[in-house]
């Protein structure tokens, strides 16, 4: 590399709330977040639970996903002490916000989560209207709120928020959003790729950041539970019915969907040092392969997962994995994917694998879909700074096929100084990505 890649800023919100104490809270204490979710009619489907954050005026039922997207790129902002007019890349990995679109079907005509008009009569707004603070960066209002007013205007006003609410379901949109409500100035990408997008900005920024084409980048992703993706997983069976997910275990049964919204900023280590930016942890390695087995299934033996780990690790000076201390595991909890992860990780450190601890966040977090690449980014990167590995929480048995140390149900304290955290998404696409604790 000709540049070391650090990251000085995140901002992170998962069901369990706001922030890095919100996942020790919950994922580090190997406390499940589902639960039943009543943000939309789960009548029609096989189960009702989710990872999602409680509903009403004060979860995050009511935002777009742009606003979320923001609030964290706001935080990550002011982690970094980075201001607004920086020059920075933007790069999220989201599939755009379906949630007035469906709404809108649903509702034959009426999207009541964002205030629609229906026969003449405006719909309330979702608490979206609420401002976003301003903040030492001078980044400026997320939101815009919509004054009292006439009946037509407040029609008009209303018929505009519907409207933009449906164009965000334009990933690309949400990136050019996210850099202009942050006021930073740079070029701009969306990775749409599954369950690997976020994972996917992460490395292009690094790999830009690394070969001198730029100092700084902004990277994020964001899911939160809307009915669409739900209802698809739904009627593929791939939900867990009894309301947990327990990757790795023999009684595993199936996965289940969560809220996750995270932005990180990553710089060049020489421009944070001149500016005086603290390191919270160095990215010394990535990776990216696809095996292109199945339009939905792994490989068996996880070829790409493992192609992309021996990827990452030779970046990191290290191929054989010697100075790995911790693998965060894709850990999805279906059949299909736990036991060709295994196999995979075996595959990329055969000397090593048994003595590595793994564990699956999904198990607390649920799947956080295109938010999982950098979601489970900060876990990994907290486990290295709190000294705790986050547990496989659920785990009850063992199963021959999935035969490593995959923290069962307990954190476990740690001197980790590398770890590696590693995604895959439909189509064969895989990621890894080593992280340093500086």
């Amino acid at each position: 590399m000709s540049g070391e890649v650090t990251v000085t800023g995140f901002g992170v919100r998962t069901a369990f709330g706001v922030g890095a104490d919100a996942l020790r809270r919950g994922v580090f204490a190997g406390v499940p977040s589902f639960t039943a979710t009543t943000r939309f009619d789960t009548g029609p489907y096989r189960t009702a639970v989710a990872g999602a954050a409680v509903d009403g005026p004060g979860g995050v039922e009511g935002w777009a996903l742009r606003y979320a997207l923001a609030r964290c790129g706001v935080e990550a902002l002011d982690m970094a002490g980075l201001r607004a007019g920086a020059e920075a890349a933007v790069l999220l990995g989201v599939a755009g916000d379906h949630t007035s679109v469906t709404r809108y079907w649903r509702g034959g005509g009426s999207d009541v989560g964002c205030g629609s008009v229906v026969a003449g009569c405006a719909v309330p707004r979702a608490p979206e209207k609420t401002p976003v603070r301003g903040t030492s960066t001078g980044a400026k209002s997320v939101a815009d709120t919509v004054p009292a007013a006439a009946s037509k205007r407040a029609a008009d006003t209303v018929s505009a928020t519907v409207s933009r609410r449906v164009a965000d379901a334009v990933p690309a949109r949400l990136a050019e959003l996210l850099a202009g409500e942050l006021g930073l100035v740079g070029p701009r990408l969306t990775f749409t790729n599954a369950c690997v997008a976020s994972a996917a900005a992460i490395i292009h920024a690094c790999r830009l950041i690394s070969s001198g084409r730029i100092d700084v980048a902004v990277c994020g992703g964001g899911y939160l539970v809307e009915e669409e993706t739900f209802g698809k997983f739904d009627s593929g069976r791939a939900l867990s019915r009894d309301g947990m997910v327990r990757p790795f275990s023999a009684d595993r049964s199936g996965l289940l969907l969560g809220d996750g919204v995270a932005v990180v900023v990553l710089e060049s280590a020489e421009h944070a040092r001149r500016r005086g930016a603290r390191s919270l942890a160095g990215v010394v390695g990535w990776g990216a392969a696809s095996d292109a087995h199945h339009i939905a299934q792994p490989h068996p033996e996880g070829v790409g997962l493992a192609r992309a780990a021996r990827q990452a690790m030779r970046l990191a000076g290290d191929p054989d994995g010697t100075t790995l201390d911790y693998v965060n595991a894709h850990g999805t909890g279906t059949k299909y994917n736990d036991g060709a992860e295994t196999r995979g990780l075996r595959a990329a450190f055969p000397e090593r694998a048994e003595s590595i601890p793994v564990s699956s966040t999904k198990s607390t977090t649920g799947h956080l879909l295109e938010a999982a690449g950098v979601v489970e980014f900060v876990i990994t990167m907290l486990a290295l700074t709190d000294g705790v590995l986050p547990p496989t929480a659920g785990y009850t048995a063992p199963d021959p096929e999935c035969d490593l140390d995959y923290v069962p149900n307990e954190p476990r304290g740690t001197d980790a100084r590398r770890a590696l955290t590693v995604n895959a998404a439909f189509g064969g696409a895989n990621t890894a990505l080593v992280l340093e604790r500086p």
